[in-house]
């Protein structure tokens, strides 16, 4: 059995804390609100008083939201002070380029290990245990902590030796989701508009040229208008396209259409859909 600690125990948190527990391993969970951890707790989890107390497990796995969350909570808090040298911090969370150097060179003054490992699959996947982890940091790292990454996930991709190649792929990843959703909406909008049945297109499309997990959920989705419960969020979705505008602009590279995303979910949000699934943005084009 291996000792390892969750922080954050939000939609993806509480479902890998889960699969630990249930792999056999020694879990301590640090979770804001109370809530989360006690369902946890209950399961034999045990709680951390504080996320100094939890990083004092020689493994850290934190799900927290973005920039500012890991920030406050590892960088800027003087937690890393407290940590024990040898200690490895797995950040799961989709952060930028810069802050995933940011926190890499502020655990290495410490002495702790860092390893970014943000994941692919919604939270019925990290249910499922069948997670796939993006994997970047210094081998030996990536080494130690494979076990649990087996644990939570069916694939773990090796994308580098610095942090931020994982992060930079996950980015990539979403970025290249939230087009198909665009794509999508502006499908079934003409599609709609020239009698045809949504439903019908997106099963066609998705069962000949389009098949897997992005058109077959997010067209069945915008076909039913179906935005609650939300799985990723609208918010969510506009600060990981954000993010990969920043990381293309650090490259000097354009992303034409996601200028065009830009505009389109800043006007979803400002239209009261922040809450619900990033697919609503469908719902900005006429239908």
């Amino acid at each position: 059995m291996s000792s390892i600690a969750v922080i954050g125990l939000g939609a993806m948190g509480k479902p890998i804390a889960h699969n630990l527990l249930k792999a056999g391993h020694d879990v301590v969970v640090w979770n804001r609100s109370d809530g989360p951890a006690d369902e946890l707790i209950a399961a034999g989890a045990r709680p951390a008083a504080s996320v100094a107390e939890a990083m004092r497990s020689p493994v850290v796995f934190s799900v927290l939201s973005d920039d500012r969350a890991v920030a406050e909570t590892f960088i800027d808090s003087g937690v890393l002070a407290e940590t024990p040298g040898g200690t490895v911090h797995v950040n799961l969370a989709t952060v930028s380029a810069d802050l995933a150097r940011r926190a890499g060179a502020a655990h290495a003054e410490h002495g702790v290990g860092y390893v970014a490992a943000p994941v692919f699959g919604r939270v019925p996947v990290a249910e499922a245990g069948a997670l796939n982890v993006l994997a970047a940091g210094e081998n030996a790292l990536l080494d130690q902590v494979q076990p649990f990454f087996d644990v939570i996930g069916s694939r773990t991709w090796r994308l580098g030796d610095r942090p931020e190649q994982a992060n930079i792929v996950k980015i990539l990843g979403n970025y290249l989701i939230a087009c198909a959703i665009q794509s999508l909406g502006e499908a079934v909008s003409v599609a709609e508009a020239a009698g045809v049945d949504s439903g019908q297109l997106v099963e066609l499309l998705t069962s000949t040229l389009f098949p897997g997990a992005v058109y077959t959920g997010y067209g069945s989705m915008i076909a039913e208008r179906r935005y609650q419960p939300a799985g990723f969020t609208t918010v969510l979705g506009r600060k990981d396209l954000h993010l990969a505008l920043d990381a293309a602009t650090d490259q000097n590279i354009p992303l034409p259409i996601g200028q065009l995303l830009r505009a389109v979910f800043d006007e979803a949000i400002a239209d009261g859909r922040g809450a619900d699934d990033w697919a609503v943005i469908a719902e900005q084009q006429p239908r």
